[in-house]
């Protein structure tokens, strides 16, 4: 190994998050995944998520200029690309709140039902589709408001909830979600690319699965609901509990003749970033991309993973990096009744250090690859051997912020958070160790 490849080590291990976020940007992707030629009829496009700028973007550019395309993509607020912004394409972008919908993303998802209406079996249906989705498509199910899916949306990411689990719940409470939207389009075919920011890539939980049939149930729902003692208005209840809610299923006729292509998922991006570790000399080594559990216990985990390398060269010989990817979560549990600043990467880096208790020659970086981790402005932060150290002469303690979920401001005053702005994609979280 080049004894050069580790002479910056937080620069390195920010060089392996770029080259994970690279490898899942739509304008590099998109071509190769689109069906071709054109239709007969018409090609409308329509879409939620994250990624939905940079995708519409993509898909305009790499459209034929003298075949028929039109539609509507939204994307939340500060994530159109500049260049669209400035001279807007053939599909319309438009902006709407995450991770808690508003008022806009419901608007969006009225006018995207209404661009369904008249489609023949000629046309075809383009569907781009990235996780955020959940929150950005909200069209309440019948009988339900806006504020209702508002206030079930925050108690479910407070709870600490799984990705799958949330968006159960949020399938069923939806006008569009859990493949209503497809079913929408009939006759017209329907063909889904997909960015993936889900443990396992299951087309029917990325942003609640809009065009693919949902095997869950109303029962599922309620069952999840009453495990993380989440209270839900009496017509939610009614409309569950009566199966009134439930989703179209595998086997629809909704769905002959539909197709799903995902164009980029979190393992191809660890897969980049390991590429980029070998061309540094260093050995590279991914854990799983499928990694959930409670932020601060994953951290605790890698933690003991990086001392074992470190100390006995097991399981893997140093120098190594270790990379793992997937979605944590973090059960919000107000400390003294206060709860501070952060979101899942800066929880997971938080605990990780603490665990790490100073090892040497060890360095982490954890970000999400859409540049925002929870609410903030940062997509992550770095861990370095003196962390603990750096923080302690600042007057920080390290267990009281991760007590009150208060990891922002501990890296912040540390000056050692990531950031990058939106990216423009979405294949969630991203996590590299560098044992030296």
């Amino acid at each position: 190994m080049s004894t050069h490849a580790i002479d910056d080590p937080p620069a390195l291990l920010r060089a392996l998050f770029d080259a994970a976020v690279a490898r899942a940007q739509p304008a590099q992707v998109m071509p190769q995944f689109l069906p071709s030629p054109p239709p007969r009829g018409r090609t409308l496009v329509l879409g939620a998520g994250k990624a939905g700028g940079a995708m519409a973007a993509a898909l305009d550019a790499a459209w034929p200029r003298d075949a028929a395309l039109s539609g509507l993509v939204v994307t939340r607020y500060g994530h159109v690309p500049a260049a669209l912004r400035d001279k807007p394409g053939r599909i319309e972008v438009v902006e709407a709140s995450h991770p808690v919908p508003d008022a806009a993303g419901q608007q969006a998802a009225q006018r995207i039902v209404e661009l369904t209406r008249g489609l023949t079996a000629d046309d075809l249906v383009l569907c781009l589709i990235s996780g955020g989705g959940s929150a950005l498509l909200s069209l309440p199910a019948e009988g339900l408001t806006l504020a209702d899916k508002q206030q079930i949306n925050q108690a479910l990411l407070a709870s600490g909830a799984a990705i799958d689990e949330m968006n159960c719940v949020r399938k069923h409470l939806s006008a569009v979600k859990g493949g209503r939207l497809a079913a929408r389009c009939a006759p017209a075919r329907v063909v889904t690319l997909l960015i993936s920011d889900v443990p396992g890539d299951d087309p029917s939980i990325i942003a609640s699965g809009p065009t693919v049939p949902d095997a869950s149930t109303c029962a599922d729902a309620l069952r999840i609901l009453e495990r993380h003692r989440i209270a839900i208005p009496a017509a939610a209840r009614a409309g569950l509990d009566s199966g009134a809610f439930e989703t179209p299923k595998p086997g629809d006729a909704a769905f002959r003749g539909h197709e799903v292509r995902l164009i980029a998922t979190p393992q191809q991006s660890l897969e980049a970033a390991a590429a980029l570790a070998h061309e540094r000399g260093l050995a590279a080594h991914i854990l799983s991309d499928e990694i959930e559990g409670e932020s601060r216990e994953v951290g605790k985990v890698h933690a003991a993973l990086a001392r074992a390398v470190r100390r006995r060269g097991q399981p893997f010989a140093r120098p190594c990096v270790i990379l793992s990817g997937g979605e944590t979560t973090v059960t919000v549990r107000a400390a003294a009744g206060r709860t501070g600043r952060g979101g899942r990467a800066t929880e997971f880096l938080l605990g990780c250090a603490i665990a790490l208790q100073a090892e040497r020659d060890v360095w982490v970086l954890a970000a999400d690859t859409d540049g925002i981790d929870g609410v903030e402005h940062n997509a992550g932060a770095i861990v370095t051997p003196d962390t603990l150290a750096r923080g302690a002469a600042l007057g920080l303690k390290a267990a009281d912020h991760l007590d009150r979920h208060d990891a922002f401001s501990y890296f912040e005053r540390l000056g050692d958070l990531v950031v990058t702005g939106p990216t423009l994609t979405n294949v969630n979280d991203f996590r590299a160790l560098l044992i030296a």
